[in-house]
């Protein structure tokens, strides 16, 4: 078993709200679980506007395929969230 895990930082330029900010914030972890079945929480940041931390856990029998649906997670935020900065991604996996 190997479960991988990634720290997604983002930010969102265009938001002036805590209320904006969970909207966009919602509507990527829905799209995410749905999408690839992993588990996603905003573990960090939660008090600033425009600043957001994501933490995605997806666990597997191969670490290749773990490590390759993370970086398919952080390559469908770039594409489908245009208004959306990626700061910065880490991707770990722990056998």
């Amino acid at each position: 078993m190997n479960v991988s895990v990634c720290r997604i930082e983002l930010r969102i330029p265009e938001n002036h709200s805590l209320k904006g900010k969970r909207q966009v914030i919602k509507s990527i972890i829905a799209r995410l679980q749905n999408r690839y079945k992993v588990s996603v929480a905003e573990v960090d940041n939660q008090g600033l506007w425009q600043l957001a931390t994501l933490g995605v856990a997806c666990v597997s029998n191969q670490r290749i395929h773990a490590d390759e649906t993370l970086a398919n997670v952080v390559k469908f935020i770039i594409q489908n969230y245009p208004d959306v900065e990626l700061l910065g991604s880490e991707i770990e996996t722990f056998p």
